[in-house]
């Protein structure tokens, strides 16, 4: 790796989850690098306009130039382009708002977010990062991944957003392996308290693409009345996405292994 480029993406990240604005003491800590190194990182990061700098207090904070890349990213994002009427499909038949999801690191990443159908105040979760064994898109992804890959995640960071989270490695595991075979993954209120989401993996010509699923508070997704429901209208948009995206019937979403 080349270490400059490595510093300027750990400060970047530190940054994005440290709060709203950094000094360059706080960052060279945080980093483990001198302040100098830290101060030079940053003016270059400031001249290609990806962090921002207070005129009062001198604290950095993230700038337009990373929403420009963002939004380049998700632009020529596959998953999403290819999703994006089947999402508006389903938010209708499931009438909650759908997410879709790609795996990063032991993150999913939001690449698309169709609001629920009925006209109420709803917030925009594009960009949302969410640790992957807290949520059902993620353990919708991970549950297809190869072996090993699997393993190192379930070997590493399990956090505790809420009191329901699994933190338990070997639950997990258990758990995997029942998406595995029925083709659809399932959260209550495992990173948020109040929500919950059925969530199918996407496939495309090489194996798992991502996820997409219904999200909304648990007493509607998960209701006894409309839970199947749920989960038959999210595995077959996802096994239509699957289809456009090549994965051709043997891939699609919902095959067992």
């Amino acid at each position: 790796m080349v270490q400059s480029v490595q510093r300027a993406v750990r400060v970047l990240r530190e940054l994005a989850a440290g709060g709203p604005r950094l000094g360059v003491t706080e960052l060279a800590e945080r980093v483990g690098v001198a302040k100098p190194t830290v101060h030079a990182l940053l003016r270059t990061l400031e001249g290609e306009g990806l962090v921002v700098q207070d005129a009062e207090t001198g604290r950095y904070q993230l700038g337009p130039g990373l929403l420009m890349l963002g939004n380049a990213y998700l632009d020529t994002q596959e998953l999403r382009a290819r999703s994006l009427s089947w999402a508006d499909t389903l938010a209708n038949r499931a009438d909650e708002a759908v997410w879709v999801a790609v795996l990063t690191g032991d993150h999913v990443f939001v690449v698309h977010h169709a609001f629920r159908p009925e006209g109420v105040v709803q917030i925009l979760e594009v960009g949302a990062s969410i640790p992957w064994s807290t949520c059902a898109l993620g353990k919708a992804i991970v549950a297809f991944l190869p072996p090993e890959q699997r393993k190192e995640l379930l070997e590493g960071e399990l956090p505790a957003l809420t009191g329901s989270s699994i933190t338990d490695a070997a639950a997990l595991a258990r758990q995997l392996e029942e998406i595995g075979r029925t083709g659809h993954a399932l959260e209550n209120q495992e990173s948020a308290l109040g929500d919950a989401g059925i969530a199918a993996p996407v496939f495309d010509r090489s194996g798992i693409a991502g996820a997409i699923g219904v999200i909304g508070p648990v007493e509607r997704v998960l209701d006894d009345a409309v839970r199947q429901d749920h989960v038959v209208a999210v595995r077959e948009v996802a096994r239509q996405i699957s289809r456009e995206l090549g994965a051709g019937r043997s891939g699609a979403a919902g095959r067992t292994r």
